[in-house]
Parts: structure tokens; sequence; C-alpha cells
């Protein structure tokens, strides 16, 4: 019979064996990183929801529109049912629920309408979702794969693309710039990336000739993505349609090499009107709602506006990925 003792050592020995392998694993690399394990410069925290789309050879596609979601209308139901239509993945870009995108906005506007799209879309939040306390219905609707308060932005791929879903609440995530964690894991991200195509979105633009206009607090983190060479950003926020031109670090639109700039808060929160028309707006739509459908391919991309219930205002074009 092995003695009570014998038996402590016996456990303690198989113990320590397996804690060395458990190091030796995590030294080795064999063991992944956990989604969403913090914003270390540099790491590589990719995730996102099971079922989506990922990387895959040619073209892929990306449905967005912010500003979705509302319980007293009818617009999104329209814009959910135009996506219906298109194969690919979808990015909303932020108040993705009204009022205040707590857990029943999530269940009673959301869920019936966009939230038939879940398993093939990536989010982040705006404003509204903040509205909530800790932005507890996004996070709970969306679950982990989206991160978590304070550490709520991720990166995944779409064929040749490498995308950078961002969190522009500055006030409530530690900050957007220098010394927070958010602009450090992005520019070690972007480091670690340097020859793919790139797109990133977030909710609140960095330019806008809408009411809610340019955004100086996401200055640090657009010119991250500048330096980076980053193709397109993506926003929303003010309830319309507007393209830019590729702009430089400091938003002047130069001839090539620069980010391009699409808002497409048009998913259904109420029409907004153009204010003071910024540098570089080339197209600007307004009381018209619709999706924005770009088709990323191997150093190119195509963009389609796409208006709901038969608007005529729409738009299109092509370009090079940098």
């Amino acid at each position: 019979m092995t003695s009570r003792t014998g038996r402590a050592i016996a456990v303690g020995v198989l113990g320590a064996a397996v804690l060395a392998v458990v190091i030796a694993a995590l030294l080795s690399g064999i063991l992944p990183p956990r989604a969403g394990s913090g914003p270390a410069p540099g790491s590589q925290r990719s995730f996102g929801p099971v079922g989506a789309s990922g990387p895959g050879s040619g073209a892929q596609t990306l449905i967005a529109a912010g500003d979705a979601a509302r319980c007293d209308g009818t617009i999104d139901e329209a814009s959910a049912a135009e996506i219906e239509t298109i194969p690919g993945v979808v990015a909303t870009l932020g108040d993705n629920a009204y009022e205040s995108g707590s857990p029943q906005d999530y269940a009673n506007c959301y869920d019936p309408s966009w939230g038939q799209f879940k398993d093939r879309t990536y989010p982040v939040p705006g404003n509204h979702e903040y509205q909530t306390p800790g932005a507890a219905g996004y996070f709970g609707y969306f679950g982990p794969s989206v991160g978590s308060l304070g550490d709520s932005w991720y990166t995944w791929d779409l064929g040749a693309w490498r995308l950078y879903a961002l969190d522009a609440n500055c006030g409530y995530i530690g900050g957007c710039g220098p010394g927070s964690p958010e602009l450090a894991w992005l520019t070690g991200e972007l480091a670690a990336h340097p020859a793919q195509c790139v797109l990133a979105y977030w909710h609140q633009p960095r330019f806008s000739s809408g009411p809610h206009g340019n955004d100086p607090e996401l200055d640090y983190v657009w010119r991250a993505l500048s330096a980076a060479g980053a193709d397109i950003v993506l926003n929303g926020h003010d309830h319309l349609y507007e393209r830019f031109a590729q702009l430089d670090a400091n938003g002047a639109p130069v001839a090539g090499g620069g980010t391009r700039e699409f808002v497409v808060g048009t998913g259904g929160g109420n029409a907004y009107e153009f204010q003071a028309i910024r540098a570089g707006s080339e197209v600007r739509i307004a009381e018209t709602f619709g999706v924005l459908r770009l088709t990323l391919d191997a150093g190119s991309y195509d963009w389609a506006f796409l208006p709901i219930n038969g608007g005529t205002h729409g738009d299109s074009g092509s370009d090079r990925c940098s």
C-alpha cells in the first residue's frame, strides 16, 4: 500500500513535470496566446466571430455601415434586407443599437434586423454603446470575441487584407493618444504586418463634413495608420455618406499613397445634413440610407454605396492598395 506521504510526493513530482511541460510549450510558442489577453505592442491578438469569413484566396466582400438599429423605425430593417442579398462579411461602424446600446436595445432592436448576420459580423462600439455603463450591452451581445472594456480592439484578415477594428471612445478606454493601450497595440501590429493592404474602422471619424465634424482625439490613430500606408478607413457617427480623396497624415489630399476615408453612418439613424465641407471631400450624399460594399482583392479594391428603398444616390469606384 502506498503511504499518504508517498502519494503526496508522487503528486508533487507529477505536478512539477506538468508545469515544466507547460512552461516549455509557452517558451517554444506551442500554446497560442489567449484571445484578448492584452494590448501589448506587437501582440498577435487576432480574433473574431465564430463562423465569419477569414483569410482566403481571391476577392473578398465586406459590407459596412454604422448607426443602425432603432426600435422606433424601419430603416434598419431595409438596410438589413440589403445586406441579406450580399454574400460577405459585415462590419458595423458603431451605434449599433439605439438609444443606449443596452442589453434590451440589442435584444429588441438590433437582433431582429442586423442580428441575423451575427455569425459573419465584426463590430465596433459607438458612443451610444457607452451610454450603458461599461458598454455592457455590446460586450454581452457579441461576446469575448470582441474583447472587453479597456481591451476592445482586434485585428483580422480578409483575403489579402489586414483589418483593424478599433474603439474610438477614447474617454472610456484609457485614451487614444501617446501612452494609451490601444495606440501602443495598433502601432505594434502595423509594424508587424507591413506588407499587407490595410483597412481600419471605428465609429467617430477623424474627418467629416457632417455636424459632428473632425474629431482631433483620433489624430494619433490616423497618423499611425497613415505612416503605415493604410489604404481605407471606415467610420460612422455622422448619419450621412461621405467619400474622401486619399489623404495624408494631416488630412490634406494627396495624388497617391494616402488613406481614403468613408463616412457611412447610414444604417438607420435619423439623417443629418452636411455642414462645413472638409478638404478632400469628393462625394457627399445626405438624406439617403444604405450600406457600403467593398470588394477587397490583392492589390486593389472596389467600392459601391448601395442606397435602400430604391434610392438613386449611389457612389462607386475603384483604386489600388498601396
